[in-house]
């Protein structure tokens, strides 16, 4: 009960932040900097997080710059070692890996600089002032049983996988096979690594194809990986007889459930996620301290059914 009642208290505050966005100037913060990290803009779902922190960061009256990690946890020390020398006020941040960006945060914090993230998590709860991200493994539980009504409890499939490093990639997949398990003829041929990429999931699935080339479903850990999955199928003549479940609310993705050759995905948004990360950092360096560490945001699974409801990356009402 407890669960349902924040997941309610979490939509009730999103259709909030999405109707009113972060229009309050009545503080102007002068030249106070935001730093907006984010774990990389090859991923046009990652450039709408960014779009967002950034615009609500500036609405909110600060100056906000943007670091792009490329996936690279390296690359992301690099630039908090920028932003603490730059002493930013706040970090927006969308880490690259749950274990490997801790020790940023940390001297981060160490360095008087509160961070938030957005989307990705890290693995620990004292660092970061609070994590605002999609409850992927309630999502992927959805996703799990409208697979099995639509693929039935019989048959083979492939998973691919996100980055390894990514809570995220856990949390779906562990959603998803908490419901696919319970059906012990519904058997997974393959499962590997794309790292959320489109062309990489394409090259892979064209190498499971060689040695599964009767599989009736493929369940992915993002839409940039179900694109490049179902490219995959088309070169091999399989995309009809293959059905493909994805993960973000990607526009290509959204357009493809429309035409009816993508069976689902689940609707995250991350526009949300990120208005609330930089109210949150406003918040904050105004002098509210009593933050939730960790806010998760509902996700909606997206079909054939209700894709009228839907545009990229939200709800279109």
């Amino acid at each position: 009960m407890a669960n349902k009642l924040l997941v309610s208290v979490v939509a009730v505050l999103c259709a909030a932040l999405l109707a009113v966005g972060c229009s309050r100037k009545e503080q102007p913060q002068g030249q106070k900097r935001i730093a907006v990290v984010v774990s990389t803009l090859n991923n046009p779902w990652f450039v709408v997080l960014k779009d967002a922190a950034k615009t609500c960061a500036e609405e909110l009256g600060y100056r906000a710059d943007v670091f792009d990690s490329q996936n690279s946890p390296s690359v992301e020390a690099g630039h908090f070692d920028t932003i603490i020398d730059g002493r930013y006020a706040a970090i927006l941040f969308n880490p690259t890996d749950a274990e490997g960006s801790i020790a940023s945060v940390k001297r981060a914090k160490d360095a008087g600089i509160p961070t938030f993230c957005m989307d990705r998590e890290i693995s620990a709860g004292d660092v970061a002032v609070s994590q605002i991200i999609s409850d992927n493994f309630s999502g992927c539980v959805a996703l799990g049983e409208y697979f099995v009504g639509r693929v039935g409890d019989k048959g083979t499939y492939v998973e691919l996988l996100g980055l390894l490093g990514d809570n995220n990639t856990r949390n779906r997949s562990d959603g998803f096979h908490s419901v696919v398990d319970n059906y012990p003829g519904l058997r997974m041929v393959a499962q590997q690594s794309a790292d959320f990429d489109r062309t990489k999931a394409m090259e892979v699935m064209e190498s499971i194809l060689q040695a599964h080339p009767n599989i009736n479903a493929v369940f992915c850990g993002n839409d940039a990986m179900a694109m490049g999955a179902y490219r995959a199928l088309i070169a091999a003549g399989k995309e009809k007889k293959v059905m493909v479940f994805g993960f973000d609310g990607a526009n290509d993705v959204i357009n493809e459930i429309r035409a009816g050759t993508i069976a689902a995905t689940g609707m995250q948004f991350p526009k949300t996620m990120a208005r609330m990360a930089a109210e949150y950092a406003d918040q904050y360096l105004k002098g509210k301290k009593d933050l939730p560490q960790k806010v998760p945001v509902a996700v909606e699974l997206v079909t054939a059914e209700n894709i009228d409801k839907y545009i990229a990356y939200g709800r279109s009402q």
